[in-house]
């Protein structure tokens, strides 16, 4: 049975990262330009100046935020940032939406037109100080996530209604052409954020379904967990157990009480860790 985490409804909530150090969820409203979290059933928001979407963690206090214009490290103690690098910061009709830390310390990150532009956005990685566009043409960048055994990225582009996966290399890097891995279209479901537990199986939100789905390796149905949210955005595994699945929503357009808020539900089964960002 789901409950509620968090009752603030956020605009856009996205990213939710399970910090295994701090034993702590954060999570962003992407459109409200906010990073919150809970500490001891407390509040904890920052404000920033422009979109933030996506975040992996680098200690026990500072993490790597993607916003619309850059890659930075934030300390959560002080609330100080510091640039990594630019993120199409020379174009201001997008902005960075999903995003997970690799395997192998790498970082993917989505971008996407500020008003969803056809083709507008990409997926680049971030790894060992460089920036490499990997996926082009994207028009609303999701679900990536990573493989138990660091062999295979999944990603999407919500327009497509369908779930990609890619092999990849020795260090991370994809190693032949995406392929598709779970065709949506039939069902007219639009993929949002998504994770891979500990047993491979990848659960992705969809936009206005009201659940997340979960399907074994082979592309399969195998289940769902419903939501009095309509537009679900983001899972994430978490708690000491890693049986605890967070999720956020979206209230941009909606006006139920339920929507934008922040949901928990147990699990049989458990999550990966998050992997760390290696600078």
């Amino acid at each position: 049975m789901t409950r509620t985490f968090d009752n603030r409804q956020c605009l856009l909530g996205e990213g939710p990262l399970w910090h295994p150090e701090r034993q702590q969820l954060f999570w962003f409203d992407i459109l409200n330009r906010q990073l919150l979290s809970r500490i001891n059933n407390n509040e904890k928001t920052w404000q920033f100046e422009e979109h933030v979407s996506a975040a992996g963690w680098i200690s026990d206090h500072a993490l790597l935020i993607a916003s619309e214009s850059k890659l930075f490290l934030f300390d959560i103690e002080t609330g100080a940032d510091q640039l990594l690098c630019p993120l199409e910061a020379d174009n201001p009709v997008t902005r960075s939406n999903d995003g997970r830390a690799d395997p192998y310390g790498g970082f993917w990150i989505g971008t996407m037109g500020k008003n969803a532009e056809k083709d507008a956005g990409a997926i680049y990685r971030y790894y060992q100080g460089e920036l490499r566009q990997l996926f082009s043409r994207i028009t609303i960048s999701n679900a990536i996530c990573f493989s138990p055994d660091g062999k295979t990225a999944y990603f999407s582009d919500t327009a497509t209604q369908s779930i990609r996966k890619v092999a990849l290399d020795e260090h991370g890097w994809p190693a032949a052409a995406d392929e598709l891995h779970i065709d949506l279209s039939n069902e007219n479901l639009n993929p949002d954020g998504a994770v891979i537990d500990r047993d491979g199986y990848l659960w992705n939100a969809q936009w206005g379904a009201s659940r997340l789905a979960r399907y074994a390796p082979d592309g399969s149905f195998v289940e769902e967990i419903t939501y009095p949210a309509a537009q679900m955005t983001c899972p994430a595994f978490g708690d000491p157990d890693m049986k605890t699945l967070f999720a956020t929503s979206a209230t941009d357009g909606l006006n139920g009480k339920d929507d934008g808020k922040t949901f928990t539900v147990e699990t049989a089964v458990a999550g990966q860790a998050e992997h760390r960002v290696l600078l």
